[in-house]
């Protein structure tokens, strides 16, 4: 379980890679750029996660009177797995459409569970033997959720989000290394133009576009916690040389963006504002140009 607290709205993109999970807001809102989709959530939905992606996300609603709160539990497809067995005895509904995230109305119910969560962790004595059953009741609250099948994909060795799930794996643990598509279509053992389609409906982004913002954001890692010149974090993350990741990269690697507004996120994401699409928010609605001060 994680615990968020922010006093005040963030106007810089901050970039991370989001690892399966279930996150709720309780108190203010936030904003998640995945790929070229933008998701919005915040007291009334919860947003999941069911595999690791890179996000660019803002917090859109704080204060010091009331600051962004917020709680992440991470979720393990093995675990998940095993719930949908007992959540979907007679076996799963057919799910036609497969993301990586999803929104849904945040119930009551998940909200009671991780707050007993919360106070479990609060006592020593509890956290053993309590903790677990308060994990496994909002592992399963999203499973019994208008989402619940779409999120059970994650969990089931042979879905195409589960497949998706174990190339992202590799591409994690090598994002430096060069990669060759069909060899990821092999490993997850499907055609490569079947794993194309499958990756790029999970996760909004191709293979190479996944492996781009995967180095990117290891780049800018680099580069803001230990000083790393732009051409030294390029090579370092597997570009042969400077001016190719340059020219992949130019407005991520032309300066530490100490304060970069959202059409800069986008552009350094090489996002562009798409057209609205599944009911999820226009990005060109986010990409207002902003003035900076002087």
């Amino acid at each position: 379980m994680h615990a968020s607290r922010f006093s005040r709205i963030n106007t810089d993109c901050v970039r991370a890679l989001h690892l399966p999970a279930l996150c709720i807001i309780v108190q203010g809102a936030k904003t998640v750029i995945v790929g070229k989709e933008v998701y919005e959530y915040d007291v009334s939905r919860m947003l999941v996660f069911s595999v690791a992606l890179p996000v660019a996300a803002q917090i859109t609603q704080a204060s010091y009177s009331e600051p962004y709160l917020a709680l992440r539990m991470d979720l393990d497809p093995l675990k998940v797995g095993e719930l949908v067995v007992k959540v979907f005895p007679q076996g799963l509904p057919p799910v036609q459409e497969r993301r990586a995230v999803y929104v849904a109305p945040l119930d009551a119910s998940v909200v009671n569970a991780a707050t007993r969560l919360v106070e479990c962790l609060a006592q020593p004595g509890d956290t053993e033997l309590l903790a677990p059953l308060a994990v496994e009741e909002i592992s399963i609250r999203p499973l019994r959720s208008r989402i619940g099948a779409r999120v059970a994909q994650m969990g089931l060795a042979e879905s195409s989000v589960h497949r998706v799930a174990k190339a992202i794996s590799w591409m994690r643990a090598n994002f430096s290394q060069p990669m060759k598509v069909e060899e990821l279509a092999e490993l997850v053992h499907m055609s490569v133009s079947s794993f194309h389609e499958h990756f790029k409906s999970v996760t909004s982004m191709s293979p190479l576009q996944y492996q781009k913002v995967l180095r990117l954001q290891e780049a800018m890692r680099l580069m803001l916690s230990t000083m790393m010149d732009a051409g030294t974090a390029s090579q370092r993350v597997g570009y042969l040389s400077a001016l190719r990741s340059s020219a992949e990269n130019t407005a991520a690697f032309s300066e530490v963006p100490q304060q970069e507004t959202w059409p800069d996120c986008a552009k350094t994401l090489d996002l562009g504002c798409p057209p609205a699409r599944g009911g999820v928010r226009h990005l060109s609605r986010v990409c207002q140009p902003r003035r900076k001060s002087a």
